[in-house]
């Protein structure tokens, strides 16, 4: 600690007791140089004042406890001091130590919340014009701005634009987007960080060794987490802990201060959801809350828990971890690989629900517990996810290659919903399923466009269009067979037998319109786009085919190898099937 701050603290505590000053204003810093974690700010500020190009205006924003106000202050004793201006004021003479108090004549200190009116700014206006009675300079500092009106805001431009050559604006804000712009344009803006925890456990250390109390690093840590990168937040916070410690300050105290459980319990309460042990975790909670620990505290944690099993998963390094420590890496990368990232994702989503519900709630502990069952009926979604991305429309086997010829009339289905078991070690991999059951609709074949010598830049037009279109569109217009021009102004896209479910899907009049909109913009010219269907081969002789009835195709659609998978993945129940419009239909159906 630097003289300058242990003099500020004595005088800010007197001898005899009869104020006490709490620790977030004992150990407020004096100098550039005591600033946590702002380094970039302070260096800014002082090569102005060295270089003398000190504005008339700045703006300091940042979150609550960075140190906005005591930036403020220190800027206002570098302009004042008996030695100054200069970057390291002296901290002991009448006008410093006038201004670290908040008392001094020529620098004031003025809440926009409670002063927030278009009077209060036309009594200032008038102030300023009155010369500082013994600074160089008269400081307005004004805490929460934004709280001003709009007509105060606009009282003050004017004198905020071409103020006297001895005033100086500093404007304090956690709100800088309800300022109008004409004010920020008029200053020299700051954006302060939110200091980070190894910064405020370095002086946490520092206050306990002033203070002659002695403190666990890893309590120290979890109250620099917990303060979210307000600095005074923390020192609030330790300052409790110090009233109530006689003795050292431990983790248990912290986290009985707090209300929060031990790492290692919200560790085992997340390997009871990945175990789908519903009862465990529930078990698990009851002891947690019957031990004093905070529901609302415990349902954070456990989504923060989520949060760093994600990002481990995903590749990031230790140093990215909110909660965990370094050598809980390793557990969270192997947990995040057994659960799977989609499951992750789903049951950090449930939990954030909970707490945006428990907010106006009084049943917090049910809507946690509820949240605790649904995260541990979670089924690894990463296998629904690969399973989607496979699963093709019945019209067409996986990859637009078909599956051959017709299959037989299947059994009947069982409707009754399947319910979804916790594990399934006999489960059959996606990869070995079976290929989907197959019909060839009896179609006839059109009449090969003649091809004109500007078919050639047909195709090069399609291919063009077919890059401007994206999504399922592009994919399944890519299927065509041939392009010509059939007609003046009129283009003919020809696929293939199998290929019919992608005609069906590109003479959707929101998906031609799609297309057209294509082919114009890389043709230059509006053109009718007219789809055809062909036969895959040219047979010998015509082979008659079986009709397949309506009711055959529903049942051969519900017991499709895939459908019954997804109906077994969630649970469901198969509500209707469609059938393509292209689809043969005999008498029965």
């Amino acid at each position: 600690m630097s003289s300058d701050h242990t003099d500020v603290r004595s005088s800010a505590a007197p001898a005899d007791g009869s104020a006490y000053v709490v620790v977030a204003r004992r150990y407020r810093p004096q100098v550039f140089d005591e600033l946590v974690g702002q380094h970039v700010v302070a260096q800014a500020l002082r090569n102005a004042i060295t270089a003398n190009r000190v504005g008339h205006a700045y703006l300091f924003a940042g979150a609550r406890g960075v140190g906005k106000t005591s930036t403020a202050r220190i800027l206002a004793k570098s302009l004042n001091c008996v030695s100054g201006p200069t970057p390291t004021p002296c901290g002991t003479c009448d006008v410093c130590l006038s201004i670290a108090t908040g008392d001094d004549v020529d620098v004031l200190e003025i809440d926009g919340a409670s002063n927030r009116g278009i009077d209060e700014i036309r009594q200032l206006r008038a102030n300023a014009g009155v010369r500082p009675s013994r600074s160089h300079f008269k400081i307005y500092i004004i805490d929460e701005v934004h709280m001003l009106t709009k007509e105060a805001f606009n009282a003050l431009l004017k004198t905020l634009e071409e103020p006297p050559g001895h005033v100086k604006f500093i404007f304090c804000t956690t709100a800088p987007e309800k300022i109008p712009i004409t004010v920020l344009s008029r200053c020299q803006r700051f954006d302060f960080a939110p200091v980070e925890v190894p910064a405020i456990v370095q002086r946490l250390e520092q206050i306990v060794q002033s203070e002659g109390g002695q403190a666990e690093r890893e309590a120290l840590e979890i109250i620099a987490r917990r303060a979210a990168g307000s600095l005074r937040d923390s020192q609030s916070l330790l300052e409790q802990l110090l009233a109530q410690t006689a003795g050292t300050i431990t983790v248990d105290r912290v986290h009985g201060l707090l209300g929060t459980a031990h790492s290692g319990r919200v560790q085992a309460l997340a390997q009871r959801l990945m175990g789908r042990d519903a009862g465990g975790a529930l078990a698990e909670l009851d002891a947690l809350l019957q031990e004093g620990v905070d529901v609302g505290q415990l349902a954070e944690q456990l989504l923060i828990t989520l949060r760093d099993m994600m990002a481990a998963g995903v590749g990031c390094p230790p140093g990215l971890m909110l909660a965990a420590a370094p050598g809980d890496y390793p557990q969270l990368a192997a947990d995040a690989k057994r659960w799977g990232l989609e499951t992750l994702l789903a049951a950090a989503q449930i939990l954030d629900q909970a707490l945006a519900r428990m907010r106006v709630s009084v049943h917090a502990r049910m809507l946690v517990e509820m949240a605790l069952v649904r995260i541990a009926q979670l089924d690894r979604l990463d296998d629904l996810a690969d399973l989607i991305a496979r699963l093709q429309p019945l019209g067409a086997a996986p990859g637009g290659e078909s599956s051959g010829g017709s299959a037989a009339p299947p059994a009947a289905v069982d409707k009754k919903k399947v319910a979804a078991p916790v594990d399934r070690p006999d489960r059959q991999p996606l990869a070995d399923a079976p290929e989907p059951l197959r019909w060839e609709p009896p179609v006839a074949s059109p009449p090969t466009p003649h091809l004109s010598p500007a078919t050639g830049n047909a195709l090069e037009i399609w291919r063009r269009a077919l890059s401007h279109l994206d999504g399922l569109t592009a994919d399944t217009a890519g299927h065509f067979d041939a392009v010509a021009i059939s007609a003046p102004n009129q283009l003919a896209v020809t696929f293939k037998a199998r290929y019919s479910s992608s005609k069906t899907y590109c003479e959707r009049p929101d998906c031609r319109a799609q297309i057209e909109h294509a082919v114009e913009a890389v043709s230059g010219a509006s053109m009718r786009v007219e789809f055809r269907l062909v036969e895959d081969t040219v047979e010998a002789a015509p082979v008659e085919r079986t009709a397949v009835s309506a009711r055959q195709q529903v049942r051969a659609a519900q017991l499709h190898p895939w459908v019954q998978r997804a109906v077994e993945l969630f649970g469901a129940e198969i509500d209707r099937v469609e059938l393509p419009a292209t689809a043969p239909r005999s008498p029965e159906g």
